[in-house]
């Protein structure tokens, strides 16, 4: 979602389009907010219901993992413009953190 700029002179026709962009921004943040509470809720009941652990794990590391995603691209404003640098640098430390993970699991494993 990048952020584009009004290029009109009129003042009225910049606060509208500021507005709207504020209304939809607002509405990404309360709909993805609205989404999260509904993934703990499904967690917590598939906790409390006393599920098998092994199907129970995996989805709640599915779970977190959307979580974290929706966290950072809409309440840590990822997705706007600008920010590509640092999102380049999470993703790698996420990528060296899962293949360190990795590689301490296959080495106990085997």
């Amino acid at each position: 979602m990048a952020t584009q700029q009004s290029t009109s002179a009129n003042p009225k026709v910049n606060y509208k389009y500021r507005r709207n962009k504020a209304r939809q921004e607002m509405r990404t943040q309360v709909t993805s907010f609205a989404l999260m509470i509904f993934l703990t809720l499904i967690a917590f009941i598939m906790v409390m219901a006393g599920f098998d652990k092994y199907f129970v794990l995996p989805v709640l590391l599915v779970l977190a993992a959307v979580q974290v995603v929706l966290q950072l691209y809409n309440f840590m404003h990822m997705s706007h413009k600008g920010h590509e640098g640092v999102a380049l640098f999470l993703y790698t430390g996420v990528f060296i953190a899962f293949i360190t993970i990795l590689t301490f699991l296959t080495i106990v494993w085997w």
